[in-house]
C-alpha cells in the first residue's frame, strides 16, 4: 500500500483534491470533529485542562473555539491531546485499507506532528493566495483570529512545497484539479 498525503495552505483545496483520488482518504478534520461529539475521554482531559472554556459532552466547537483565542498555549494544549488520538485512528483505517493500492491522508498538521513516513508520496496543493481569502471569506463561521494561530504553529508553505514530490495547481475550477488529480496519479503509477 502507498500512502499518499495531501499537504499546502489552510484553504488551498486539500480535501477535495484528496477526494479525486478514488482510494479511500483519512480525513483529519472530520476525525476531530467525531473526537469532540463521540470521546468522553478526551472530552474530560480537554476538560481538565480548559475548565474555563469546556463545559459539556459532546464538546461544542464554539468552545474549542473561545479556548483557541481565549489564551495564547491553548492551541498547542489541545494539539496535545487531540493529536494522539487522531493519530491512533489514522493507524485503524491504514490497518483497515491495507490491501489497498493507495490510501490517501488528508491531515492538515501531518509535517508538523511528524507523521509521515518516509516513504510516503506528499502531494502540495498549490493555490493563489487571493483565490483562497476569497474562498475562506465564503465559508460560513470562518474566524481568522483562529486561522492565524493555526498558522502560527504550521510549518512554512515553502517548506512544504519543497518537502512534497509532486504540487497540483488549484485554481478552484473543479473540472481542472480533477484532471491536475488524474496526472498526478498517472506519474505515481508510472514510478510505483
Amino acid at each position: 500500500m502507498i500512502r499518499i498525503a495531501v499537504i499546502g495552505d489552510i484553504g488551498s483545496g486539500k480535501s477535495y483534491a484528496a477526494k479525486q483520488f478514488g482510494y479511500p482518504v483519512f480525513n483529519a478534520d472530520k476525525e476531530v470533529e467525531k473526537l469532540y461529539k463521540k470521546n468522553r475521554n478526551c472530552y474530560r482531559k480537554l476538560k481538565k485542562i480548559l475548565p474555563r472554556f469546556i463545559s459539556s459532552f459532546p464538546i461544542k466547537k464554539s468552545e474549542i473555539l473561545n479556548a483557541i483565542i481565549g489564551e495564547k498555549n491553548n492551541l498547542k494544549s489541545i494539539v496535545k491531546i487531540v493529536h494522539p488520538e487522531i493519530n491512533f485512528q489514522m493507524k485503524k483505517f491504514i490497518k483497515k485499507n491495507r490491501k489497498k493500492k493507495f490510501v490517501i491522508l488528508d491531515i492538515p498538521l501531518l509535517l508538523e506532528n511528524k507523521i509521515n513516513k518516509k516513504n510516503d508520496i506528499l502531494i502540495f496543493i498549490q493555490a493563489s493566495k487571493k483565490e483562497i481569502l476569497k474562498r475562506l471569506k465564503k465559508r460560513t463561521n470562518i474566524n481568522f483570529k483562529i486561522i492565524k494561530k493555526f498558522k502560527k504553529i504550521q510549518l512554512s508553505i515553502e517548506f512544504k512545497k519543497n518537502k512534497s514530490n509532486y504540487i497540483i495547481k488549484n485554481n478552484f475550477n473543479n473540472i481542472s484539479l480533477e484532471n491536475n488529480v488524474k496526472n498526478t496519479l498517472k506519474k505515481i503509477l508510472s514510478n510505483a
